[in-house]
């Protein structure tokens, strides 16, 4: 079995033109990008999913259970950030 798999993709002739162009001044191979561009949208998701786990977490520890309770204390949050750096 190869170690690797094989994907065959469409992109849209300027995507695929901007492909070519960045592989070449990277001096990289298209393979190489897609990878590393994928790897960064993993990454990229992971985070968001960590993020998202965060606001949830800290919302249910404060007792906000419901998103508009949720934007009413980032709102104040925001306000009394604003207001501290105004009055130093």
């Amino acid at each position: 079995m190869r170690p690797s798999r094989t994907f065959t993709i469409s992109l849209p002739r300027e995507l695929a033109e901007e492909v070519e162009r960045r592989a070449a001044a990277e001096h990289r191979t298209r393979s190489e990008l897609f990878r590393e561009a994928f790897r960064r949208y993993l990454a990229s998701e992971q985070r968001w999913e960590r993020i998202l786990d965060h606001g949830e977490r800290t919302a249910r520890d404060k007792g906000l259970a419901t998103e508009a309770e949720v934007d009413s204390a980032v709102d104040a949050a925001v306000r009394e950030v604003r207001r501290k750096r105004r009055h130093g």
